[in-house]
């Protein structure tokens, strides 16, 4: 028997607050996960690598993305891929907050946590990818 779909808005699930100037919140299917990021200029940055592929959206605002040795000028509507070990951050340009939408497949296990107000809507004998980023 499959679960019944819900539809939830970014805007009102609790946010994580990730380090200064950063926050997260999370929503994933049964093989993919998105993380919405809000991205507040002079935020912390982090550079940091993990062992999967990421999919990067810029949804509003503007920011640089670093990856590897590249910087891209992201606008809304721009999506950049960051490899698998690879070196990666991003920075707001500007005054408005960033909304930089992540989309990972399959489910990261270290970001389970941001989805578990979906635990009634999937079995938990999914396999997950592992990996930590800050």
């Amino acid at each position: 028997m499959t679960a019944k779909t819900k539809m939830y808005n970014w805007n009102t699930l609790p946010r994580e607050v990730v380090r200064k100037g950063v926050e997260r919140v999370g929503y994933r299917g049964d093989n993919a996960m998105v993380v919405m990021n809000f991205a507040t200029p002079g935020m912390d940055l982090r550079p940091h690598q993990h062992d999967f592929e990421q999919i990067a959206i810029c949804v509003q605002g503007r920011m640089n993305y670093y990856v590897g040795d590249e910087k891209f000028e992201m606008v809304p509507g721009s999506m950049v891929r960051i490899p698998p070990h690879t070196m990666h951050y991003a920075e707001p340009v500007g005054d408005e907050v960033v909304y930089n939408l992540d989309l990972f497949a399959p489910i990261r296990a270290d970001y389970k946590h941001l989805v578990a107000y979906q635990a009634g809507e999937f079995p938990e004998a999914q396999p997950a990818a592992g990996g930590a980023a800050p």
